[in-house]
């Protein structure tokens, strides 16, 4: 009866392991919001690091966060580090592409509670007297990524948070 027992539990472990196996090899979670701005109003808020604190759902997550600003914090290059409590972790984040008005890229790189590199994007599409803003996060998922989110659903997680963060984007920017 052990034997069985034993059998079954390393057949369904097995199994759980080679359907993660299948899963995508990327990921991409992306919320958009629209803005009653231009994206002249809304740009700024974005690309200058340190306007992050006004509008990011990370900076109320630890408000005791230690934060590192590199010599630059607005365009291409700019450069933010963190360390905070387990709910926010270790990381840094850097401005790659910088294009006014319409489009900032980033790197997003986590040290801890694990470690991942990852891409940002921001985009804004005018639209008459009103911008979208549209907030996204993709780049690999390792099989630890996709074993994962057989219980956790990153989508919601991270998702929930860039939907806070556009919400105070917009109140910012509306204002």
């Amino acid at each position: 009866m052990l034997k069985i027992i034993v059998v079954i539990i390393v057949v369904a472990i097995v199994g759980v392991l080679a359907y993660a196996a299948t899963r995508p090899d990327s990921f991409r979670v992306e919320r958009s919001v629209t803005i009653k701005a231009p994206p002249e109003k809304i740009f700024p808020l974005i690309d200058d690091l340190h306007a992050w604190t006004t509008w990011s759902p990370y900076e109320k997550k630890d408000p005791a966060m230690q934060r590192t600003f590199g010599s630059t914090t607005r365009g291409q290059g700019a450069t933010y580090a963190w360390s905070g409590n387990k709910e926010i972790g270790q990381g840094s984040m850097e401005i790659t592409e910088s294009t006014p008005s319409s489009r900032i890229g980033m790197d997003l790189d986590f040290i801890a509670p694990f470690e991942a590199h990852n891409k940002v994007e921001f985009t804004l599409l005018p639209a008459g007297d009103s911008t979208t803003v549209t907030w996204a996060l993709f780049g690999p998922s390792p099989f630890i990524s996709k074993l994962m989110g057989l219980v956790f659903d990153m989508d919601k997680m991270v998702g929930t948070d860039f939907e806070a963060g556009l919400a105070n984007l917009k109140g910012i920017a509306e204002s």
